[in-house]
């Protein structure tokens, strides 16, 4: 039996671990493949956070080794240190103490450094059984069961899973999609067709098949109608993958076209092209080594609208297909760009120059494997993080475990024909300009009344718009370490973990140097 078991080997799910074992205590991390670090070592290397005077604890440690490796010229391969810059600032200039952008290779060199340094024991390609995976005695988990038959016992466990699985199966109360802007009185809640300006197409762009045809049908993922303004529903906000590539030769894939490859799903794409002016189909945030953090950006993009609604609840097979789905899509994207003659040339020259790493994701044929789960389910707890918390107009976390700095930001959720006839993009919220804010201690924990040996610290109890600023690799990663303090907290005392005591929690939290309020040391402001 372990003292602490973590199903889910995300950034969330590692710093769990390395707390526990400086705990004193005995750990096991369970992935569902063999992919640790999620998000983080799955192609995000331009750090989310906002103000990152806020990043505490081993989350900041993580950053601060990367800074340690990139000091290292031996990792500097396909560019000189001092070829790479941030903002136009040579990095190295840099006199803070951590670095916030990076490759997936170099954020796997960081987490395996501290799996080793702890010999935190790692479970590969072991899926949870979604139909009877959690053994529980009343309301303590015992132990949960995989699809092998393979059992884990432990006396608390840790759900670092960005699709909650072990929550939801244990029994635990969630939701997904968006509530309801009457619901917590939430007004950026909800269907959003008047917000949505951002990510957004020019008037003109026809839905029809047939153009100006009705009766031909609509092109791939447009909706009839949008949906009453503010109404809740059950449409998540769009994934991708964040991609990898790079434009030194040497080290470069040039991107096929998919075996699967569907033009229709291009033909908004090209429409797009024809009304507007636009050269940059998606980020091309530059990495260290000539490669790219390449994230959604603008009307036709990575984001692949309206194709993920069954993942929360799928079953493996279910999800399966959707991140095969997301995958054709984006190569097909890229292969688009680069090489369709309805693409005009000097856009295609743009594209043909990048291509996928050699030297990254070596065992996936230098894809990521990490879906961008920008959200999932979200647990039901007795206290819900709102985005009034977030702006603290009304209300502000009383028991913090760390912080969150991000604005507000749901991607597009669905395309839908509005009242002139006309293809738009509905659910895109950006909204910032807030101060720092805590995340309540009770926000992670379930129902005392369904479980008393859970924690969440990834799918934890929020609304959508106020996930849509907690949900930062940085920020998931003080949760996981917290998570486990407040575990270990729970096996000493031997209580429940809705029964631990915060002040002195937040003793133990702050000699871990995690950051729990605003002070007059820290640089105030979002987005910095």
């Amino acid at each position: 039996m372990y003292d602490v078991v973590v199903y889910g080997g995300s950034s969330a799910g590692i710093t769990a671990a390395v707390e526990t074992v400086r705990s004193g205590k005995s750990v096991v991390v369970i992935c569902s493949d063999q992919h640790v670090g999620g998000l983080t070592t799955g192609g995000l290397g331009a750090t989310d956070i906002g103000n990152k005077m806020v990043i505490g604890g081993i989350s900041r440690e993580f950053y601060q080794r990367i800074r340690k490796y990139y000091e290292n010229s031996n990792n500097w391969k396909w560019q000189k240190q001092s070829e790479y810059t941030v903002r136009g600032q040579a990095w190295i200039l840099s006199k803070e103490d951590a670095m916030w952008t990076f490759e997936p290779s170099a954020a796997k060199y960081v987490f395996n450094d501290f799996i080793s340094e702890y010999k935190i024991p790692i479970i590969t390609n072991e899926r949870l059984d979604l139909e009877r995976g959690v053994i529980k005695d009343g309301r303590k988990i015992t132990a949960i069961r995989m699809e092998s038959g393979k059992e884990f016992k432990g006396k608390m466990f840790i759900d670092a899973t960005y699709e909650g699985d072990l929550m939801a199966v244990a029994g635990i109360s969630y939701t997904f999609g968006r509530e309801s802007i009457s619901q917590y009185g939430e007004i950026l809640n909800g269907v959003q067709t008047k917000m949505a300006n951002y990510h957004q197409f020019p008037d003109g762009i026809d839905p029809f098949i047939e153009r100006g045809n009705p009766a031909s049908g609509l092109l791939p993922n447009i909706n009839k109608e949008a949906g009453t303004e503010g109404s809740g529903d059950k449409r998540i906000q769009a994934y991708c993958f964040r991609m990898c590539l790079t434009d030194v030769p040497e080290n470069r894939i040039l991107v096929e076209k998919p075996e699967n490859y569907n033009e229709q799903e291009y033909e908004l794409l090209f429409r797009f092209i024809e009304k507007s002016d636009q050269k940059s189909f998606f980020a091309l945030s530059m990495m260290p080594n000539r490669k790219t953090d390449s994230n959604n950006g603008g009307a036709f993009s990575t984001d692949y609208i309206g194709k993920n609604y069954g993942y929360p609840d799928g079953n493996y097979q279910q999800r399966e297909k959707i991140i095969k789905d997301h995958k054709t899509y984006q190569l097909g994207l890229l292969w688009t760009l680069a090489n369709h003659p309805r693409v005009p040339e000097d856009i295609r020259k743009i594209y043909q120059q990048w291509g996928l790493p050699k030297d990254e994701f070596e065992d996936t044929d230098h894809w990521t494997p990490q879906l961008y789960i920008r959200e999932a389910r979200r647990m039901v707890s007795d206290y819900v993080m709102t985005t009034h918390h977030c702006t603290q107009d009304s209300v502000s976390a009383e028991q913090s475990i760390g912080m969150g700095a991000y604005s507000m930001d749901s991607h597009h959720v669905q395309r839908h024909v509005n009242n002139e006839g006309f293809t738009k993009n509905e659910g895109d919220v950006e909204v910032g300009g807030f101060k720092p804010y805590p995340i309540d201690y009770r926000s992670i924990v379930p129902k005392k009344s369904e479980c008393s040996n859970l924690l969440v610290p990834v799918c934890l109890s929020s609304t959508h718009m106020a996930f849509g600023s907690i949900r930062m690799e940085p920020v998931f990663m003080i949760l996981g370490q917290s998570a486990a303090i407040a575990a270990c907290m729970s096996i000493d005392k031997n209580i429940a973990v809705q029964e631990v005591p915060y002040a002195e929690l937040k003793r133990i939290l702050e000699l871990k140097k995690q950051i729990l309020t605003l002070n007059s040391k820290l640089i105030i402001g979002n987005n910095e």
